[in-house]
């Protein structure tokens, strides 16, 4: 699929692609500029989802391990 960008920078996403993402004109896009390439994503209304699954990964054992350290120093 494709679109043009219009003199004043705009762009229309596609239906297919509205549809399948649940877009309406309330939503919000990031655009992620990954080396030579760029990633438009749906920003979710809930931070706290937003935000799940973007971490490392294995937090709280990282952190046991962190208070395991920290109390064999005192």
């Amino acid at each position: 699929m494709r679109s043009t960008i219009t003199s004043r920078g705009q762009t229309v996403i596609p239906a297919e692609i509205r549809r399948r993402f649940r877009l309406d004109p309330s939503k919000k896009l990031e655009w992620i500029v990954d080396h030579n390439r760029i990633k438009v994503v749906p920003v979710k209304a809930d931070p706290i989802e937003a935000f799940r699954g973007q971490g490392k990964g294995g937090s709280v054992q990282r952190l046991l391990q962190d208070r395991k350290r920290d109390s064999v120093r005192e």
